[in-house]
């Protein structure tokens, strides 16, 4: 003959299924909507790289001011923005480089974490307006990066590349250094 269950024990029991339910529903949810291929939108003022592309595996070469190759894989971690300057690079131009470089300078302590490197021919007053202090300026020597170069005069795009070489963001001529900014702040912590 079966023994009624105890209804303290039923209780408990009840309890432990409802709270491994709760825990299991998100994980279920998760699994349903990454198989269904569905993948949340962030709210980047860049857009994507696609197809992407690591310039360090496509042997992208990137010869600096100095001689020496550009290192798309750094010793340390560190994104690159990548400035390049549309034909005749002029007063709007510098602009937006400038406010480029001051979001670096934003990111407080963490600043060292971005590179910035601007590719093609520098602005004519690049050395008056301290544009040395803060770019690397480099060329690239292959012109694999010459699709991602505004054609408009006196206009710049930027790419923010991650650490080991994969393009990230394209902005294209005309962004706005201020979503750049953002976009900084929530990638460099």
């Amino acid at each position: 003959m079966n023994k009624p269950a105890n209804p303290t024990l039923r209780h408990s029991r009840l309890k432990l299924l409802l709270i491994m339910a709760v825990f299991a529903a998100p994980i279920i949810a998760a699994a349903l909507l990454t198989f269904s291929g569905w993948q949340p939108i962030g709210k980047a003022n860049g857009q994507p790289i696609f197809p992407q592309r690591n310039f360090a595996d496509e042997h992208l070469r990137v010869q600096v001011s100095d001689g020496q190759w550009w290192a798309w894989r750094a010793t340390e971690p560190q994104l690159t923005l990548i400035a390049l300057a549309g034909p005749d690079c002029a007063a709007r131009c510098i602009d937006t480089l400038t406010k480029m470089a001051a979001a670096r300078i934003t990111l407080n302590r963490n600043a060292p974490r971005l590179r910035l490197l601007y590719l093609g021919t520098p602005p004519v007053d690049a050395g008056q307006d301290g544009m040395k202090n803060y770019w690397a300026l480099g060329t690239d020597t292959d012109g694999k990066l010459a699709g991602y170069r505004p054609s408009e005069p006196d206009s710049v795009a930027a790419l923010l590349v991650e650490s080991n070489g994969t393009a990230l963001s394209l902005y294209s001529a005309g962004f706005d250094p201020t979503g750049l900014r953002k976009d900084l702040q929530k990638v460099i912590r």
